[in-house]
């Protein structure tokens, strides 16, 4: 029997049926990016789409397209790629960290006005990002009846995580295993460098031969199991709100609150601080390094 909770290949009919039956919606965002040639460049996204399916179908809900567009290039994540990736082509979708965040608050407001009651936004890309995520979606609550919440989706997978964000890794044992899981077709473990062979290896982790499908499964099923609770909460908390009337938020407003909210603290954001250190000049990844002063 057809169980489909991917937005963009639903009939209508079929959501509003999801709708009525659980008013969730999972966003999940990531990038191409260099993963180690043993695994596609679309891992982030990938990984947390089909995370966010997984949950959904167990749980209900709905979700939203992957956004495949995400930061990278500029501020910290310059110098991490001068260091993993090198000089090779990236195959990079990257956008500035101000454009993201924006594009999440229409995200936000798209959902809102559909009347869903609870949303998770999950990030398969790391680095400082989802902290900045967080920090957005709480400047923002205040604006939506929606519950909101956002997360790195080694968060859902870290026993006593912690704001400081230990867990994950990037390309290794940890992604592989979960890629592997989660889309077999997109990881060959036969393209993996032999041992002895220095470099940085398109920014594969060091313990990517320890990957395993099977471990990745296990990190699968408990990713899902954190997020259905998780999203249970929401829901809950939607119940005890005072809400007579929900009226959509408008393009306009959604403006007024970027302009009056969110872009004053952009300067707090992780990802756009300016790091002490630069790649070289003569590296492709120092031309977006420094963050330029926004209007």
């Amino acid at each position: 029997m057809r169980k489909e909770v991917r937005w963009e290949r639903m009939f209508p009919d079929e959501l509003e049926t999801a709708f009525n039956e659980c008013p969730a919606v999972y966003f999940t965002y990531g990038l191409c990016e260099p993963h180690g040639p043993q695994n596609t460049v679309g891992l982030d996204a990938l990984k947390a789409h089909a995370i966010a399916c997984r949950t959904a179908q167990t749980h209900g809900g709905i979700v939203a397209p992957p956004d495949y567009w995400h930061i990278h290039e500029h501020s910290m994540y310059a110098n991490w790629a001068y260091r993993s990736v090198g000089e090779v082509r990236s195959w990079l979708t990257a956008m500035p960290a101000w454009q993201h965040f924006k594009n999440v608050c229409y995200h936000v407001r798209a959902a809102d006005a559909l009347g869903f009651h609870a949303a998770i936004f999950l990030t398969g890309h790391y680095g400082p990002n989802w902290q900045d995520l967080k920090t957005l979606l709480s400047l923002i609550q205040p604006h939506f009846a929606m519950r909101l919440y956002g997360l790195p989706d080694f968060e859902a997978n870290t026993p006593g995580f912690d704001q400081q964000g230990n867990g994950g890794d990037h390309a290794g044992r940890v992604e592989t295993s979960l890629l592997w899981a989660l889309e077999p077709d997109c990881v060959d473990m036969s393209r993996m460098p032999e041992a002895d062979v220095q470099g940085p290896h398109f920014a594969m982790g060091a313990n990517a031969v320890e990957s395993d499908r099977r471990i990745g499964e296990r990190m699968v099923n408990d990713e899902v199991a954190w997020l259905e609770k998780k999203m249970e909460a929401l829901l809950a908390d939607y119940t005890k709100l005072d809400i007579s009337e929900r009226q959509p938020v408008t393009f306009e407003k959604v403006e007024q609150i970027w302009t009056e909210t969110v872009s004053p603290a952009l300067t707090t954001f992780e990802t756009m601080k300016t790091p002490n250190e630069s790649p070289p000049e003569d590296s492709q990844w120092f031309r977006q390094c420094k963050i330029p002063e926004l209007p």
